[in-house]
């Protein structure tokens, strides 16, 4: 009897600021690298920046360019520097504002999940306010935007929602593993993203990190394809 094949949680490496970091996470596996093109971030890079980044990535491993509450025209015009980028839209961008900004392109939308249990969010509502997005980024929601390795309970996040999630906020190679088989029956694929958990300074990743996180993804897989229940 053949084994099942299990599947592969896709996994992105957010807030590269350094080409050794970049080379670092292209080697471990991940399928996504991250460029926060928001100036108050600490692992803030410029279009420039992250389009020389981002020229080093090899055949199908993606760019994604962060944006928090940007202007159009800058969308638009950090895209004619990185033009195969998938977009994130980490701030308070309504659905129309996603959808003009993206001009036909794919994007993520991040949903910022309050850390206060007792906090309503309604996550099928915002899955349906944004049926336009390529997926959507859990995110814990803090001041700054993401990437202060804070992590929501994600007990919460509803059976049903019909969506294509990435879980992100507060991930690191000891907990991964938990996000993913809470998860996965939960949404219609999912993918995990990282920032704070793999790195030794804000903005600095560490190889060693990288590679224990994408290790930890794996055998998640791994165990759920034995046992799936």
């Amino acid at each position: 009897m053949s084994r099942p094949v299990p599947q592969r949680t896709r996994i992105k490496i957010c807030g590269l600021t350094r080409e050794q970091d970049v080379d670092a996470a292209v080697q471990a596996g991940a399928d996504a690298l991250g460029f926060v093109l928001y100036e108050k971030s600490p692992r803030h890079v410029s279009p420039q920046r992250a389009a020389a980044l981002a020229a080093r990535l090899p055949p199908f491993v993606t760019p994604v360019l962060l944006f928090v509450d940007a202007p159009a025209q800058q969308v638009r015009a950090a895209c004619e520097q990185v033009p195969g980028a998938l977009l994130q839209f980490h701030g308070d961008e309504s659905p129309e504002q996603c959808a003009a900004a993206a001009a036909g392109r794919a994007f993520l939308r991040a949903a910022r999940v309050p850390l206060d249990a007792a906090a309503h969010f309604d996550l099928l509502r915002f899955a349906s306010d944004f049926s336009q997005a390529h997926a959507l980024l859990l995110d814990a929601h803090v001041d700054g935007f993401g990437g202060a390795g804070k992590a929501f309970d994600w007990s919460r996040i509803p059976t049903n929602v019909g969506a294509h999630l990435v879980l992100s906020g507060g991930l690191t190679p000891a907990n991964v593993g938990d996000g993913i088989a809470l998860l996965r029956p939960r949404c219609r694929t999912l993918a995990v993203d990282v920032s704070s958990g793999v790195e030794s300074a804000k903005g600095i990743k560490d190889a060693g990190k990288i590679e224990q996180f994408v290790a930890a993804v794996r055998a998640a897989d791994e165990r759920l394809a034995r046992d799936p229940s």
